[in-house]
């Protein structure tokens, strides 16, 4: 192929729009994995062998990430600033609502936002019903693959390094 060949400004201008294009289309695509099946990841609770119950879970935005933390976070006001400053975060609940967030809207519906267990198990929400239903170490486990897939997967030099 001859490197030398030298383009017109048309021909330029039409390559630019087609690659411009591709990029539109991938960035489409890429903003698009919320409500991507592909992306989603089954959980399956077990215990004792058997199991009790199975969810499918999505990648989390920054956004989302920050609306949960948000919400789980009292406030109090800095008497010297004059303003809030977060005095603390309800870390487990915090957990939950990142688990109830990333529950596909299907499972969320049918699981966590089941009014029958919530009555039956003296909950408000299905944050709630997260604390009540799931140890901790299986919130553990989950929280590990929501950040996993939501891109937060260490490089196998971290790893190493650590």
């Amino acid at each position: 192929m001859n490197e030398n060949i030298t383009m017109t400004e048309e021909t330029k201008k039409e390559e630019i729009r087609k690659n411009e294009n591709d990029i539109l289309a991938s960035l489409i695509e890429a903003a698009s994995y919320k409500e991507d099946d592909e992306e989603a990841v089954g959980i399956q609770i077990k215990r004792k062998g058997k199991l009790i119950f199975e969810f499918k879970i999505r990648p989390l935005s920054d956004e989302e990430y920050q609306n949960c933390k948000k919400n789980n976070t009292t406030y109090k006001r800095n008497k010297q600033l004059g303003t809030k400053v977060a005095d603390r975060v309800d870390v487990a609940r915090y957990r939950s609502e990142v688990i109830y967030t990333a529950t596909i809207e299907k499972d969320r519906t049918k699981i966590w936002d089941n009014n029958a267990a919530w009555k039956k198990l003296a909950v408000l929400s299905g944050p709630d019903l997260i604390d009540v239903v799931l140890m901790a170490g299986e919130k553990d486990a989950i929280l590990d693959k929501i950040e996993e897939i939501s891109g937060f997967k260490p490089t196998v030099e971290e790893t190493v390094k650590n």
